[in-house]
């Protein structure tokens, strides 16, 4: 029998041949690496197999659903959840191994992600550390949240790790519009799913004060253009989310959950 993994990799993935390859290179010293494909229309799954990671094929049910499947099919000890635009720095793949080889006490591990946009890390605008729950021992973690904000909560005491996870977020503002159209949209239906009203005074006044907050009290600014297109979708983000629920109250179209990423 070969020996049970220490530490498996959880993916998740759908039409992301522009980026698994990448991701799956950068945790090649895991003992398994597993990809749970929402049935991908390009070369995601041809391009993981080649790689050597265990592919599994599964419907898409929702962001938080569809993590939790991925960390239930982990057979390791511990457990790193990643997503396909997102790489493990050597830095971090060495604190990891070395906390995974200690035995230490903690039963979750967080690690600062830096993004990259527009061209340029960005650092302010409460984007940077940007602290991520993402290495945790198999049993002793969940992911929730309301989709798509997914968020891994551990069921005992958690250390920090100080090397850095690097996202590659958006292509393009082009890219990230349609992100936004598309997140939006299951962010309004999963607030309708819950009974969540709409109020005028919510895509009035929230917009503006993620865009000041983003770009004033937390110093986007310093990111220069990229901070100003950063916060101001940012602000849009809001705006659309809540006049797509204010379109689903009034339509009276019923709400729906498990959209494809």
């Amino acid at each position: 029998m070969p020996p049970k993994p220490t530490l498996s990799v959880c993916i998740i993935a759908f039409n992301e041949e522009a980026n698994i390859r990448d991701c799956l290179e950068s945790v090649a010293w895991a003992d398994e690496r597993i990809v749970v494909d929402s049935h991908s229309r390009d070369r995601t799954v041809e391009i993981a197999r080649e790689l050597g990671a265990r592919v599994i094929l599964h419907p898409f049910e929702g962001h938080v659903q569809q993590k939790n499947f991925a960390l239930d099919q982990a057979a390791g000890e511990w457990v790193l959840s990643i997503d396909a635009d997102e790489r493990v720095t050597p830095e971090l793949a060495r604190e990891i191994q070395e906390v995974v080889a200690a035995g230490r006490p903690e039963v979750a591990w967080s690690m600062p992600r830096k993004s990259w946009y527009l061209g340029r890390w960005i650092l302010h605008g409460g984007w940077y550390p940007d602290r991520k729950l993402r290495l945790v021992r198999r049993g002793k973690a969940r992911w929730s949240g309301v989709n798509p904000h997914d968020h891994l909560y551990a069921d005992g005491p958690a250390g920090e790790l100080r090397g850095d996870l690097v996202h590659y977020t958006y292509r393009d503002v082009s890219d990230h519009l349609r992100k936004i159209d598309q997140y939006t949209t299951i962010a309004a239906r999963e607030m309708a799913a819950r009974g969540r009203r709409h109020a005028l005074a919510h895509m009035i006044f929230n917009p503006p004060g993620r865009f000041l907050r983003m770009y004033l009290l937390k110093a986007g600014f310093l990111d220069g253009q990229a901070g100003l297109v950063l916060a101001g979708l940012s602000a849009f983000y809001v705006f659309l989310k809540y006049a797509k629920l204010w379109e689903l109250r009034r339509s009276g179209a019923a709400p729906l959950r498990g959209d494809a990423p």
